[in-house]
């Protein structure tokens, strides 16, 4: 009997050898790494019990309003834990992981997106063609402007009114002519910046802005890029009207931004980046003025910024050479008030370019012939401004961010 007894039990023991196993995702890997696969299982069961998508999703977004995209990312994978296939969830990481700098992370999230859904959702293309160069950018910005004009023309169909779907602007989930536009803009800067060089790029160029002109004719980023357009083909004076156009537009908010911090009044004005592109273009129409008063609006938003303090410089100084070119042309003797004026552009040249020479060294920027010219800018003035009279918009113990971090041409724009 007791020999039966323990045959029975090693038999007992050798079925449960060959049962299958509930851990097959875990074979191959460490103790460690299966721990923690069980643990983020775990959490997973867990998550789901206490939460709903909803909810997940509702956290995600009020820490990206906040600006916490940390925790966001945090609460929008706990998400995508409990729903893998979220759309809503997916678009939301590929923009926190943008806003993290982790740009790989973002292209992954936004591919898993036109995987899921390749004809409906227009977003993820726009950031997809952000992420990209080339020809490989124009494709993802061919294909959610054709997302987009498909939208349209599915709720045109459903509206009673034809301009129903031009009257959508206020909600934000909707596909509005405005956006249209900036999708167009988008592929017609590439033409005139990555693809300049290939065979009828400037045609094409010009083309993908008059439609974008045609869905959004008020569209300053389109009036800009036409601006940029004429500009390179030495058409300067049409160009100067169009730029002159877009500033109008939405200048004046970006006064009243100053004044009253309006978050109505922010939702007009160009991103940083494009501004200061509105500059370079106002320094080549000879619009000083204007210049200034962008530059000015650029400073008071970011003050640790090499460039805007070296084209606030260089405005003052070419402001400075126009006033002496026209009073060699006159032939006569300054007055008081002028010899004044003159000796205040002079100093705000120096103080200017003194702060971009040393936010230059003090941020580690790498372009070096803006360096040279703001020297040779300096040296011309009578050299750099010394102790209080320079004062630098960076602080002593500033800490230069990383690149991702830093470059403000990365910023993703919404769509």
């Amino acid at each position: 009997m007791g020999g039966q007894a323990k045959a029975k039990k090693k038999n007992k023991a050798k079925k449960k050898e060959n049962q299958p196993s509930n851990d097959t995702g875990v074979v191959g890997l460490t103790p460690q790494e299966r721990m923690k696969v069980r643990m983020h299982e775990k959490a997973k069961k867990k998550t789901a019990a206490k939460y709903s998508v909803d909810q997940l999703l509702e956290k995600t977004e009020e820490c990206m309003d906040s600006f916490d995209f940390e925790m966001a990312g945090l609460y929008c994978q706990r998400a995508l834990d409990v729903e893998s296939t979220n759309l809503q969830a997916l678009d939301m990481l590929g923009h926190i992981s943008l806003e993290l700098g982790n740009t790989e992370k973002a292209k992954e999230v936004f591919l898993r997106a036109v995987e899921l859904s390749p004809d409906v959702g227009h977003s993820k293309y726009m950031y997809l063609g952000q992420l990209h160069t080339g020809q490989e950018a124009v494709g993802y910005y061919t294909k959610g402007t054709q997302i987009l004009l498909s939208a349209l023309d599915e709720e045109a169909q459903t509206t009673a009114q034809a301009e129903a779907a031009t009257s959508v602007d206020d909600d934000s989930d909707l596909p509005t002519m405005k956006d249209v536009s900036t999708a167009y803009c988008s592929i017609a800067e590439l033409y005139l910046t990555d693809l300049c060089m290939e065979e009828g790029a400037a045609d094409k160029c010009r083309e993908f802005i008059e439609k974008a002109l045609q869905y959004h004719s008020s569209n300053p980023e389109g009036l800009q890029l036409m601006a940029s357009y004429l500009f390179s083909t030495e058409k300067n004076q049409e160009g100067k009207e169009y730029l002159l156009k877009s500033v109008k537009l939405w200048l004046p908010a970006q006064k009243q931004t100053e004044a009253s911090s309006s978050l109505e009044d922010e939702a007009q004005i160009p991103p940083y980046e494009s501004r200061i592109t509105t500059t370079k273009l106002l320094v080549e129409g000879e619009e000083y003025e204007l210049a200034v008063e962008v530059l000015e609006g650029l400073l008071e938003e970011d003050d640790e910024v090499v460039q805007v303090w070296y084209l606030s410089g260089w405005v003052c100084y070419l402001q400075l050479e126009r006033a002496k070119e026209q009073q060699e042309k006159d032939g006569r003797q300054l007055t008081d008030v002028e010899e004044e004026e003159r000796s205040a552009l002079k100093e705000a040249a120096r103080m200017h370019l003194t702060n971009a020479k040393k936010l230059h060294s003090k941020l580690g920027c790498d372009d070096q012939p803006m360096l040279e010219h703001v020297e040779q800018l300096l040296g011309e003035l009578g050299g750099e401004l010394e102790g209080e009279e320079a004062q630098v918009g960076v602080d002593d113990d500033y800490e230069p961010a990383s690149d991702e971090e830093g470059d403000k041409e990365d910023t993703p724009m919404e769509y």
